[in-house]
């Protein structure tokens, strides 16, 4: 790419950008490259959002107090997942009124129940009572 450019002359890097679609940015780093002899090698793998713990390190700790108290094992003990009865929104609102979090700190619902999932808690859902049927009072027959 560097070296195409270069052979344009004057006004090749423009040229290039317009008509071949090439971006200026990567051009310019591109004939850097070729000027110093050293390859520029792109860390893509240190970009991007960093994990929640990373940000709050005692959060998973906090997440397994708060759970523990409220898991249950499998009954069929088919699995060896923790079934817990709270809600990662309720988890949510406990770990900021116990623990003292900030609401803008703390990561959203679903990062939180990504995090119960990946430390083995299952969300259970909450059954629902059903109501009862109405059962017929019975009758005294007309025949007695």
């Amino acid at each position: 790419m560097a070296q195409t450019v270069l052979e344009l002359g004057y006004g090749g890097q423009t040229l290039a950008a317009q008509e071949l679609g090439w971006n200026r940015t990567t051009i310019r780093k591109g004939i850097k490259e070729l000027k110093r002899g050293i390859i520029c090698v792109d860390n893509h793998s240190a970009k991007g959002r960093k994990k929640a713990e990373e940000h709050l390190p005692f959060l998973l700790e906090n997440i397994k107090s708060l759970v523990d108290s409220q898991s249950q094992t499998d009954p069929s003990f088919k699995s060896q997942r923790l079934y817990v009865r709270l809600s990662a929104a309720e988890v949510r609102k406990q770990l900021i009124s116990k623990y003292g979090y900030s609401d803008e700190d703390l990561p959203s619902e679903e990062t939180i129940r990504v995090k119960l999932n990946n430390l083995g808690y299952r969300l259970k859902r909450v059954a629902k009572v059903l109501p009862q049927k109405k059962f017929q009072k019975p009758r005294q027959s007309l025949r007695n």
